[in-house]
């Protein structure tokens, strides 16, 4: 999967948790990319972060990558 469409997906599904109730917003990041995200998707999202910093995506998603 292209860098590109990695963080796209990564910050729908963060802007989508945005709207829900609760301050909890990280942690449910974090479990649905458990939950939908294969193993190797999720070890790039974190390599990613590691490699180029997190300016390109969602401060909730870089919160969630360090639960994964």
């Amino acid at each position: 999967m292209a860098p590109e469409k990695m963080i796209r997906m990564a910050n729908q599904i963060a802007t989508f948790f945005k709207t829900q109730p609760g301050t909890d917003q990280s942690d449910k990041v974090a479990a649905h990319l458990r939950d939908f995200w294969e193993p190797g998707m999720r070890q790039r999202l974190k390599d990613y972060i590691a490699a180029n910093g997190a300016s390109e995506l969602d401060d909730i998603v870089v919160q969630a990558a360090k639960q994964l």
